[in-house]
């Protein structure tokens, strides 16, 4: 079996295969626009109000954001004090001490924390929407939620290990390993990117058993765990990430999340409602540049006027703004979905993370633009000659990250892409995967399956002028959403007769396909949002739903056209080119600045540990 027959091999087993529950983003794909399993939407749990009440007030009184970004440090009275609020415990059941928040409630806090210092919202997300309470929520043995449940609420913080060297979005690789001996496993390997890894007590740590991958808690002060390094990155300069190596580390066989084999399988289960935790940081960075770029652009006159009177600072601020309403319009659809716990919501999920992610870069990239000179320079310079210290340039440094943690933005392409073409390799995989026999019985299911699905994509409710009325003047976008999703199908269905097997390689085309499925997604998230926000606010939810939907709109269309107008096959046959050393003409009159050494190492101990107890 080839390298990559095998990746492909490892990613399909750690898939949930069933579809137990209705999905509104599979339907979206296949063309069948369900409106009713997202309108009206999930009663909001009305939960959390006194805890952020008292979250935004230890905020402001006992923690710096500017502190933390100089020092590259949060203060260990500020873990403390988080602790004690019981914002460690926001995901975990009053049963083991924690508050036992909705998702919604966790999402409002994150995007609270993540607006004043995107360093606190890394801890507090990384310890529980990938550390051990989620995982132990969802796969532990109720004798392993009563040991480390109440410990992670009390403020123990926790880490997820699965990154190594070699190894980032291709488990297949891992090199880590688990073996069995009595009672015990011992572990030995390296991890990188430990986020929180330099200072948590317990660890949720990837490793593999023979052919397969397992999830084991793990004490961090283990004999044999070293943190041989601090790493330093562009933004979120408080995080505290290292680089962790097992030496023959011993794991009682108790700590066995779930069976041997399913590792992979409960760490995207994990995250099908933990990648919730990162838009609800972009939401927050985008609406805190909603602010900023309102009040600068008033502010801030040329030419006889405000910037923002001036159309091309005003097109940044009504992108920046309209999108604000968004990102929290899909964060609190997708926080409402996971609660009410009756839809599947890995797509939505996805779709969140990656939307808000990409949309987040866009609009703090635009706040510096609109801010200028200023936009570049460091809150620090700025206060420093009297100005206010806006710190426009650590939030657009500190949210690149997002589109990279926890999947980058190509992977969760890929990961939506394999969801949504699921029923189409259920009903023809074996006749599209040139890996497998084609028998007269797989022509009649896919027969049969296309039979009834094909006519389904011909005609709609968006083509009648009435349609979802309720909704005014969004109407009209809705009728576009459910033309879109049918016209997204037919190009996904085209795409699977042209390509076959090849299909899964086309992941430019694929990209466009979940790149209109999350505009989609987002137009219909506003709508209903705008729709509920109007019995309170008047036309103002409508007018910022209505402009917002025309950005999106204009966005699926320019997808859609390079769905079949683009540049891929050349853009492919260049790279191989360039790969080979064809063009290294062009690298010439530079000098490089960059270190010697290898271009993925994993280094030899050190022996020195850089671990540390947050006392």
């Amino acid at each position: 079996m080839t390298d990559y027959a095998q990746a492909r091999k490892v990613a399909e087993q750690a898939r949930e295969t069933e579809w137990t529950r209705p999905s509104f983003g599979k339907q979206l794909f296949l063309g069948d626009f369900r409106l009713d399993l997202v309108h009206p939407a999930p009663p909001r749990p009305q939960d959390g109000e006194a805890f952020l009440r008292a979250l935004r007030k230890f905020l402001l009184d006992q923690v710096d954001p500017a502190l933390i970004e100089r020092t590259a440090v949060i203060p260990d009275e500020v873990v403390q004090g988080l602790g004690a609020l019981g914002a460690f415990g926001m995901t975990i059941g009053p049963e083991y001490g924690g508050l036992g928040l909705s998702h919604l409630a966790y999402a409002r806090a994150l995007m609270l924390v993540g607006s004043w210092s995107p360093a606190l919202g890394a801890l507090l997300s990384a310890h529980q929407s990938i550390g051990v309470p989620q995982p132990l929520k969802l796969f532990g043995t109720p004798e392993q939620k009563d040991r480390f449940l109440p410990r992670c609420a009390r403020g123990e913080i926790s880490a997820f290990l699965l990154t190594e060297p070699d190894v980032g979005s291709d488990p297949a690789r891992l090199a880590t390993t688990a073996v069995r001996d009595g009672d015990e496993y011992v572990l030995d390997g390296v991890k990188l990117w430990t986020t929180n890894g330099v200072i948590a007590d317990l660890l949720v740590v990837m490793a593999r058993t023979g052919e397969k991958i397992s999830a084991f808690v793990v004490e961090a002060n283990s004999p044999g765990i070293t943190v041989e390094r601090r790493n330093a990155f562009m933004g979120l300069r408080g995080i505290e990430n290292g680089l962790t190596r097992f030496e023959g580390v011993r794991v009682p066989a108790e700590n066995l999340i779930g069976r041997e084999g399913q590792g992979l399988k409960i760490a995207l289960t994990t995250l099908n409602t933990g990648r919730l935790s990162l838009p609800a940081v972009c939401a927050g960075s985008v609406k805190w540049a909603a602010k900023i770029a309102r009040e600068w652009s008033q502010a801030r006159e040329q030419w006889g006027r405000p910037i923002g009177r001036h159309e091309a600072v005003a097109k940044k601020i009504s992108f920046i703004t309209a999108t604000a309403y968004a990102l929290e319009a899909v964060v609190d659809l997708s926080g409402r979905l996971a609660d009410d716990e009756s839809n599947d919501i890995r797509i939505e999920a996805a779709l969140a993370k990656l939307y808000a992610s990409e949309l987040a870069w866009r609009a703090v990239d635009e706040l510096v633009q609109i801010r200028g000179g200023r936009g570049y320079e460091t809150a620090e310079s700025l206060s420093a000659r009297g100005e206010r210290g806006v710190p426009a340039e650590q939030a657009l440094r500190d949210s690149r990250i997002n589109r990279i943690f926890e999947g980058s933005t190509e992977i969760m392409q890929l990961f939506v892409a394999r969801e949504a073409v699921d029923a189409h390799l259920a009903a023809a995989g074996a006749i599209v995967d040139p890996t497998q026999p084609t028998t007269a019985g797989d022509v009649v299911k896919a027969g049969g399956f296309y039979a009834r699905w094909l006519p389904t994509l011909v005609a709609g409710r968006g083509q009648l002028p009435t349609s979802y009325a309720e909704f005014g003047p969004l109407a009209q976008h809705l009728r576009y959403v459910e033309r879109a999703s049918r016209k997204l199908a037919r190009s996904t269905f085209y795409a699977m007769s042209r390509w076959q097997g090849r299909l899964e390689h086309k992941q430019a085309f694929l990209a466009r396909i979940v790149d209109i499925g999350a505009e989609l997604y987002a137009i219909t998230a506003v709508c209903v949002r705008a729709l509920e926000d109007g019995a309170e606010l008047g036309r103002r939810p409508y007018e910022l739903a209505d402009t917002f939907c025309h950005q999106a709109r204009l966005r699926a269309e320019e997808r859609f056209a390079q769905l079949w107008d683009n540049n891929d096959s050349r853009d492919v046959r260049l790279a191989g080119l360039v790969l080979d050393g064809r063009y290294t003409f062009v690298e010439e009159g530079i000098i490089d600045p960059s270190s010697e050494g290898p271009w993925i190492a994993t280094p030899a101990g050190t022996g020195e540990d850089v671990h540390r107890k947050v006392h």
